[in-house]
C-alpha cells in the first residue's frame, strides 16, 4: 500500500468534508458525526448546546479554511484514507474537546514555556483499518512537530481501550512502542509524551 501523508491545507476543505461525510465513526451514526469541530484552536467556551450535525459540517469548512483545525490527512493512490487532529496544546486547551471531553486532564498543571504538539484523534477508512496508517501518521507527525520546533508531542489515550467509542483517542501500547512515556495520569486517562528534543 502506498501511503501519503500531508498537513491539512485551506485548499483540502471540501476533500476533508467528504471524508467525515463519508467515513463511519463512534457509533457509526451519521447524526453523530463529529467533523472533528472540538478539536481546534477555536474557543468553544461560549457554546450553550452542541451543534447539529449540519452546523457542524460547515463549521468544520470554515475551520479548515481558516487553519483554525489542524492536523495531517493520510492517502492512498489519492483517497484520503484517515485523519489525524493533531495542534499547538497552548493554542486549543479551551476549546471544546478540553472542556468537556478531557476536563481532568486539562487540570493539570503543565509548564506554558514548553512548546507541544497535542494529537487528539485518528480516523482511519473501515476497508484499510489495521494496516498502520494511524502508527504512520503518528510517526510523520512526530517528524514533522521536530522540525517545526516542537518540544514535545503530546497523546491522551483511554487507561481501559475497552470503550470503543473512545479508540479515537489511540492506544497506550501504539504510542509506547514508538518512544512515548507516561508523563502523568488521571482517573481514566493517560497523558504520554515523546520528547522532541534532547536536554
Amino acid at each position: 500500500m502506498n501511503l501519503e501523508i500531508k498537513k491539512l491545507a485551506p485548499t483540502d476543505a471540501e476533500a476533508y468534508i467528504h471524508f467525515f461525510d463519508t467515513t463511519p465513526h463512534d457509533d457509526c451514526n451519521p447524526e453523530n458525526t463529529c467533523y472533528c469541530v472540538s478539536w481546534c484552536s477555536d474557543d468553544h467556551r461560549a457554546m450553550t448546546s452542541y451543534p447539529s450535525r449540519e452546523e457542524r459540517r460547515a463549521m468544520a469548512a470554515e475551520y479548515v479554511k481558516n487553519e483554525k483545525l489542524q492536523g495531517y490527512l493520510a492517502y492512498v493512490d489519492g483517497r484520503i484514507v484517515g485523519w489525524c487532529n493533531a495542534n499547538t496544546r497552548s493554542e486549543c486547551m479551551n476549546c471544546g474537546g478540553w472542556l468537556f471531553s478531557i476536563p481532568q486532564v486539562r487540570q493539570l498543571s503543565f509548564n506554558q514555556d514548553e512548546k507541544v504538539k497535542s494529537i487528539y484523534c485518528f480516523l482511519v477508512a473501515p476497508g484499510v483499518k489495521r494496516k498502520g496508517i494511524a502508527k504512520q501518521l503518528l510517526q510523520y507527525i512526530c517528524r514533522d512537530a521536530a522540525v517545526s520546533g516542537f518540544d514535545y508531542v503530546e497523546v491522551y489515550p483511554q487507561k481501559d481501550a475497552t470503550n470503543e467509542s473512545m479508540y479515537f483517542m489511540g492506544f497506550a501500547s501504539m504510542y509506547q512502542e514508538l518512544g512515548f512515556n507516561i508523563y502523568a495520569e488521571t482517573e481514566d486517562k493517560y497523558v504520554m509524551r515523546k520528547q522532541l528534543k534532547k536536554n
